[in-house]
């Protein structure tokens, strides 16, 4: 039976392995609140050259008029979630994301608490001297 504090299977660790996820978190979080995500146009395929989006709502209508027609229809049930996967694929893949402007020191901040906080997290994992 393995103690509380013995983390990872190892023993002792646990303070390091609190700190560690507290700053990776605290650090993260920083740094996900300096992004900001916006939509494009929608170019699924075409590269920007056009907006097809009504390409991709083809199956879907198509698979809701087979449902329509037969609630159990496998082709229809495969061209509705395809359908939607498709729309779905091309909403994420017309993100974009951008690194808000922020002074170096907090830049340093933030990626000090990530990496620090990682560092300790996987320090946590090693043996350590009991006391």
């Amino acid at each position: 039976m393995h103690d509380l504090r013995d983390v990872g299977g190892t023993p002792g660790g646990l303070g390091d392995f609190l700190l560690g996820l507290g700053m990776a978190v605290v650090g993260l979080y920083l740094l996900f609140d300096r992004v900001t995500v916006t939509g494009g146009y929608w170019a699924f395929g075409s590269y920007g050259q056009d907006r097809s989006f009504g390409l991709t709502l083809i199956p879907v209508m198509a698979g809701v008029g087979a449902l329509f027609y037969n609630g159990r229809s496998v082709l229809g049930w495969l061209l509705f979630g395809g359908g939607l996967l498709a729309i779905v694929a091309g909403v994420i893949a017309n993100l974009q994301m951008h690194f808000q402007p922020s002074s170096l020191v907090n830049t340093l901040i933030i990626l000090g608490l990530l990496s620090g906080g990682v560092g300790l997290f996987f320090k946590a994992l090693r043996p350590h001297q009991k006391t």
